[in-house]
């Protein structure tokens, strides 16, 4: 390899380019081994690739840029953001090295991390002569050792650059035990200090140099003090996200820790990052705001902290191997639930024990979906392309004194109309009234003034379309007995429903998903723990009594949801989600909480898939029983056998997506597209900002962080796909109201999500000061 040194001298520390070498021509795929049928999906047909310096000593980045032909380019001038760059930074992980087609063409591949598994990145690069594409990859491995040992690679020789030649995978030599962590102490496997990969042997002289030798491996002992009592220990690098460069930084080697606060109660639990010398690093409370994302393909666990009101910072934790990985996990998961449940984890059932650690698995293969892409897809694509050039900006409600019109406070609900192309934002005691044709929102009309047959104004809970959208179902806070009927030709409360004196009406729901089409007039309600039909066709209470049931726990129901058929997916704020094939019976399915509370939950038609919403992800529920005497029925029909229930999936923001937001994640109630007789094939929310969407079709296949993102000049209140339509997004903002084409949301970059901001304090400001 270093035959290429005379020529690495000039082009290495050339101050006058970023570039360090490129291969000028050739073409980027996207391969995916472990389907079916191998799959390889051209990205860029005409590609160059680049190995490019950053800003920090010792990172360089994989950068393939698109090429365009002569009038290409003036076709994306106008766009926000073009997908014609991808960017890698150079380490271990990405698995590079050299390849052939099957048609004997020499190209270089690498790992997608961000992508499943048995994704890769491949660079055909026939174009290119044998030295040019030797060289290229000399420059990688040296990239690679700088990264790793943060030093130069100027005196590095061919056996220092050997360990970062791929080889296939060999089977694992079996381990010795390990010791367990005490209360008291912390004993690991010895460690060197990388976390990547251990230093390889040398037979050269200058290999042997004192700064270069491996430290002499000791077990780790971490000695418990009064204030903190460890659970796991585990040696790691310490990353931290470099915004401006877009990626993580290595700050240490530490030994990672999960400890317990001995001073502020049982389920206080810490994480904390400090070096062999006790110079600690970090210490974050364990909580949901963390936004915790596993990826074991590379053993890291990310997750995000909030320095100060404005400063969003993305950490990183990076084990050795797959057993510190898992052990750290799952001390972690444990620890994370019985903080949010308050109680311990051996308190809990087997099976929801096996329930909870499943949520953070990734990769998990979904039943029934299929591998190889559908040719409908293609040529949507294709028909999609001329939308793109007709794309236009999201246009604001049209009114000569629409401005003017909104009355005082601040939009706080949205509901989409089922027939006529209308959709109602409440804000304070006033609905607005709102026309959406294409991609304009138009202001109609206000109803103001909010008042119960009595004359009493208030503002609604929650509201709710009814019978062919020709009336509105409100909630009134003050009157939680009651439900209030709205005409909407006439815009005013004509009736009042008491439904129970004894039980709230908390939440309400259609008879069945479509029922707002139909002239249907019951409805489902729910207390904190009861279920009930509401008719308002009964004289007195309009509770059905027959179709009544109370259940004696405490459930805290937060939300309900129906199918087509009319069954209920029921969440509460205890974590929970029960399935019920029908009203006054128990539920056929309870899915045990992993901790935070759901604050809304959604089902396809065919009751299928279920998504319910926390704080910081979603949740996404697979009802088909795989397997037992009722394999393929739903939950909803049967009960899923104790030791297989469905494994749950996170949809959620990855960390550093959130470091650029500057805020913590607070999604609105997410929602699949509807219509009748259509396949549900996205699901849509928000956070502060931004609008989120998934691909549904990509989440099925496990794809669970492609998702696409646009941003607002004003907070998102909610925000929910046009009825019949999975392309148009009605949202609104807290002082407007938009129609947004799903096509516009792009994929999230610094580019699509950041606010230009002063200069932030430097990473090691950031480190030094991490309380």
């Amino acid at each position: 390899m270093n035959i290429f040194r005379s020529l690495i001298g000039k082009v290495w520390h050339d101050p006058n380019t970023a570039e360090v070498v490129k291969i000028s021509e050739g073409q980027l795929y996207l391969v995916r081994s472990g389907t079916v049928r191998s799959d390889r999906e051209c990205i860029f047909n005409d590609a160059m690739l680049t190995i490019r310096r950053t800003t920090t000593e010792h990172n360089f980045q994989l950068v393939v840029t698109r090429v365009f032909e002569e009038g290409d380019q003036e076709l994306l001038e106008d766009e926000e953001e073009t997908d014609d760059e991808r960017v890698f930074l150079i380490g271990e992980e990405l698995e590079f090295r050299k390849s052939e087609t099957l048609e004997g063409e020499p190209s270089f591949i690498w790992r997608d991390l961000e992508g499943d598994v048995d994704e890769f990145y491949e660079f055909v690069a026939s174009g290119t002569n044998e030295p040019t594409r030797a060289f290229f990859e000399t420059c990688m491995y040296r990239a690679m050792y700088e990264r790793k040992y943060r030093r130069s690679a100027d005196n590095t020789t061919d056996t220092d650059l050997q360990e970062f030649i791929w080889q296939p995978p060999a089977k694992k030599e079996k381990k010795g035990p390990r010791k367990k962590v005490t209360t008291s102490a912390v004993e690991e496997t010895p460690a060197t200090t990388s976390a990547v990969a251990v230093e390889p042997e040398s037979d050269s002289d200058t290999d042997s140099q004192p700064a270069e030798a491996p430290k002499e491996t000791k077990p780790i002992v971490i000695d418990d003090d009064d204030e903190y009592e460890t659970l796991v220990a585990t040696p790691s690098e310490l990353h931290l996200w470099d915004a401006d460069n877009a990626f993580f930084t290595p700050q240490a080697d530490v030994i990672a820790r999960i400890v317990r606060k001995r001073d502020s109660g049982p389920f206080d639990y810490w994480l904390i990052a400090a070096t062999e010398d006790g110079d600690k690093m970090l210490a974050h409370p364990l909580s949901s705001e963390m936004n915790p994302r596993w990826a074991r393909v590379v053993y890291t666990i990310t997750w995000n902290h909030m320095r100060d009101p404005t400063t969003m910072n993305s950490w990183c934790l990076r084990f050795k191997d797959s057993e510190d990985f898992e052990s750290f996990q799952k001390v972690f998961v444990q620890c994370m639930w019985e903080h949010l449940n308050e109680l311990p984890f051996g308190k809990a059932k087997a099976e929801e024990q096996t329930y909870v650690l499943s949520s953070v698995t990734e990769d998990v293969e979904m039943q029934d979906v299929e591998d190889d892409e559908d040719e409908e897809d293609a040529v949507e694509s294709e028909l999609d392309k001329e939308e793109d050039e007709s794309e236009t900006e999201d246009e604001p409600f049209e009114d000569e004194d629409g401005l003017e019109k909104l009355p005082a406070g601040r939009n706080s609900q949205l509901t989409v109309g089922y027939k006529g192309d209308r959709s109602y934002v409440v804000r304070e005691n006033n609905i607005g009234v709102f026309s959406h044709t294409g991609e304009n929102v138009k202001y109609h009309a206000t109803i103001s003034k909010l008042t119960t047959p009595k004359g009493k104004e208030f503002k609604p809970k929650q509201v709710m379309l009814h019978q062919q959208d020709s009336k509105m179902i409100l909630m009134n806070p003050a009157e939680p007995h009651s439900l209030f009927s709205m005409d909407i030709e006439r815009g005013k409360i004509v009736e009042e429903w008491k439904v129970n004196e004894n039980i709230n009406v908390d939440h309400m729901a259609p008879d069945s998903k479509f029922a707002q089409m139909t002239p249907e007039q019951t409805l489902v309600g729910a207390s904190h723990n009861a279920l009930f039909r509401i008719d308002p066709r009964i004289s007195g209470n309009k509770m059905v009594d027959s179709q009544y049931k109370q259940y004696v726990s405490k459930n805290k129901f937060s939300g309900v949801a129906t199918t087509d058929a009319g069954k209920l997916a029921v969440a509460s704020e205890k974590g929970d989600i029960r399935l019920f094939d029908t009203i006054g019976k128990n539920a056929k399915t309870a899915l045990p909480p992993l901790g935070d509370p759901i604050i809304g939950i959604d089902v396809t038609a065919n009751g299928r898939w279920i998504v319910a919403t926390t704080k910081t992800y979603l949740l996404l529920i697979d009802t088909l029983i795989g397997e037992g005497r009722y394999t393929g029925q739903l939950g909803f029909d049967r009960s899923f056998p104790a030791n297989a229930k469905p494994i749950p999936k996170r949809l959620q923001l990855r960390a550093e997506h959130v470091a650029y937001m500057e805020h913590s994640v607070s999604f609105t109630p997410a929602r699949f597209n509807m219509g009748e007789g259509q396949e549900e094939n996205a699901i849509v929310t928000s956070t502060g900002q931004f609008v989120v969407a998934w691909d549904f079709k990509k989440v099925r296949k496990g794809q669970l962080d492609k998702y696409e993102i646009k941003k607002y000049e004003d907070l998102v209140v909610q925000d929910n796909f046009k009825f019949g339509d999975d392309k148009e997004i009605i949202v609104a903002l807290q002082n407007n109201v938009l129609a947004v084409n799903k096509k516009s949301l792009k994929r999230p970059t610094r580019a699509s999500l950041a606010t230009p901001r002063r200069s932030v304090q430097s990473s090691s400001d950031i480190v030094n000061a991490p309380y």
